[in-house]
């Protein structure tokens, strides 16, 4: 049942939900106020999850939280703090989950991957995003997932 919180400086970065988390029940990870909710479900065969529509309800967003499911490959997934200064890096499994709530992050394929992506949406081309030079493979400094 592996997850971890990545944080830096008192702001939560990412949560990172490995392939062998299991958990019965529903669990979500990520805090109410959040504009990406993310959530772990399990339940047994027979279960029935009732029927429902989502009510038309008014959010304001003001920063892209994205989540990447890895469903095949390695990806290293490098953290940069608002300032883009290198924080640290970890290493994606296939099967793993990610949500990416701040800060910078940079991505390298160590293998061939495959992976799916949701963000909130409209999508602002350029406007939704600033690009920056990081770090070299060599600079990375990988840190298990706890």
């Amino acid at each position: 049942m592996i997850f971890e919180q990545v944080n830096h400086a008192g702001t939560l970065l990412a949560i990172i939900i490995t392939n062998s988390f299991a958990k019965p029940g529903v669990h979500f990870f990520t805090p109410d106020a959040f504009s990406q909710q993310l959530a772990y479900m399990k339940h047994p065969a027979g279960a029935i999850i009732l029927p429902h529509v989502h009510n038309p309800v008014l959010r304001e967003v003001f920063y892209t939280q994205e989540v990447l499911f890895l469903k095949r490959g390695r990806l290293r997934v490098d953290f940069y703090d608002e300032d883009r200064s290198y924080l640290e890096s970890r290493i994606l499994e296939a099967g793993d989950v990610i949500l990416l709530a701040s800060g910078g992050h940079g991505f390298e394929a160590l293998e061939e991957i495959e992976m799916v992506e949701v963000k909130q949406g409209p999508y602002a081309g350029e406007a939704d995003k600033t690009r920056f030079s990081g770090i070299t493979a060599a600079d990375a400094v990988v840190k298990p997932i706890e």
